[in-house]
């Protein structure tokens, strides 16, 4: 009788185990393909970002843009920032800048083009801990001069919310995720590029807002979580093992 229970009894243990453990190798084998695909993507930014700057895309070409080929490319381009009301994008510290790995505000704002196209522009960091209203204005009117500059910057494509992200403080004009078309249609800036400039100069003559060249600092800890899927899966069989020793007779 023992016997015969004892039997199933292995045999699902077995069973359970094996599905574990190929959950536990397929789950290593994931975090080595995006070990890999992140540094593919790191290569790939680094050399955008090292890069001269170019010509703004014409309008034409804008719906064929996309992040996987653009993100981060650097352009020159002349214009004109918009008399708008301009955002603050709240941020807790830059993975690109490190110059913003504090709190403060990224400081948006509308610039037209000649051709007549609006572009939107990060203008730079703003440290603004307190996400002052006022501190953001100083920092932005001056920018706002009616004449035509020279920006040069980084293409940027809008961020998605997340489930956490807070929602926005229109009368502060104050938002917590870079979603430059959302802001734009909030703010009435009109219809506006599909991405938007990250500006790595020029500079202020007071430096606020601070625009800056960004670097790439991806986290890569995916050998690590790989390391320790592929301990698991290991661990599970030895323990297994044991298992089924200790239950032979003696």
């Amino acid at each position: 009788m023992n016997a015969s229970v004892r039997k199933p009894r292995v045999a699902g243990f077995a069973l359970f185990t094996l599905l574990l453990t190929a959950v536990f190798v397929a789950l290593g084998i994931w975090q080595l393909q995006r070990r890999t695909a992140k540094h593919e993507l790191i290569a790939a930014l680094t050399e955008r970002l090292a890069a001269a700057p170019v010509a703004l895309p014409a309008p034409a070409q804008w719906a064929a843009l996309n992040p996987a080929r653009d993100e981060f490319r650097r352009v020159s381009f002349t214009a004109i920032y918009a008399p708008l009301p301009d955002a603050m994008v709240y941020s807790s510290g830059s993975a690109v800048r490190k110059d913003a790995a504090g709190p403060g505000t990224w400081a948006f704002l509308p610039a037209r083009l000649p051709s007549g196209e609006m572009v939107v522009i990060d203008a730079g960091f703003v440290e603004n801990t307190m996400q002052d209203r006022s501190v953001e204005d100083r920092a932005v009117r001056q920018l706002v001069t009616g004449q035509p500059v020279v920006l040069t910057g980084y293409l940027r494509f809008p961020e998605p919310a997340g489930w956490l992200t807070p929602a926005e403080n229109r009368d502060k004009r104050l938002w917590f995720v870079r979603d430059h078309r959302g802001i734009a249609s909030a703010l009435g800036w009109g219809t506006v590029a599909p991405f938007y400039v990250d500006l790595e100069q020029p500079m202020p003559e007071n430096g606020i807002p601070r625009p800056g060249p960004l670097d790439v600092h991806l986290k890569d800890d995916h050998l690590q979580y790989a390391i320790t899927w592929f301990t698991l899966a290991g661990a599970l069989l030895i323990a297994f093992a044991v298992w089924v020793r200790r239950r032979r007779p003696s």
